[in-house]
């Protein structure tokens, strides 16, 4: 049962962390990061969340395969 929850938790990741990357990029973020040298806050917040929901799924699926 903890397969497909990790897959999703993965696959769900995957995709933060890809409009994470697509948002950094954007005309807004650029000048963002012109004046106080960061990208935008929502930007941050999505590869943050992608980054720990890969974590999750990893977690959770290498958990399965201990038990």
């Amino acid at each position: 049962m903890r397969a497909p929850i990790a897959i999703l938790l993965f696959a769900f990741g995957a995709i933060l962390l890809y409009f994470g990357m697509t948002a950094s990029e954007s005309v807004q973020s650029a000048l963002t990061r012109l004046f106080n040298g960061l990208p935008t806050e929502r930007s941050q917040w999505l590869i943050i969340g992608g980054v720990v929901a890969l974590a999750l799924g990893a977690g959770v699926f290498l958990r399965r395969a201990e038990a």
